[in-house]
């Protein structure tokens, strides 16, 4: 079929209006990248079926706000070392006092931030360690 006429023609003025409540964007964020690191994100937001500047947003925003991510991941690693610590001193017949229990807490929050980063070394990309 030789149509002319798009499929899904352009609203221009839905296009232009922002969505209800959503404050204005008006302020820009930027940064250099070489030819090939271009190429890289836009691949990467492309496959993400969003456009470069949303794409880019949306990681700069994430990584702006990691630092309470970070803490939430930190507590639940934190709990995971708990439950191991605990459950397999008691899985085996062990009792438990309140000074082993003791002990526990404080290896737990002493060791904490090293295992968070230590799982999280996991799911780096092979090419990112490298740098």
């Amino acid at each position: 079929m030789n149509s002319t006429t798009p499929i899904n023609p352009l609203n221009f003025e839905e296009r232009l209006t922002r969505s209800k409540g959503r404050s204005s964007r008006n302020r820009m964020a930027n940064a250099r990248v070489t030819q090939t690191e271009h190429e890289e994100l836009v691949a990467v937001a492309k496959a993400e079926g969003k456009a470069l500047s949303e794409w880019a947003r949306e990681v700069l925003l994430r990584e702006a706000r990691s630092a309470r991510a970070d803490a939430l991941f930190t507590e639940i690693v934190a709990i995971r070392m708990l439950l191991n610590l605990v459950l397999k001193p008691l899985s085996c017949g062990e009792v438990m006092t309140p000074e082993s229990f003791s002990a526990v807490l404080t290896n737990v929050r002493t060791t904490k931030h090293k295992a968070a980063t230590d799982v999280m070394e996991q799911y780096v990309i092979p090419e990112q360690k490298e740098q």
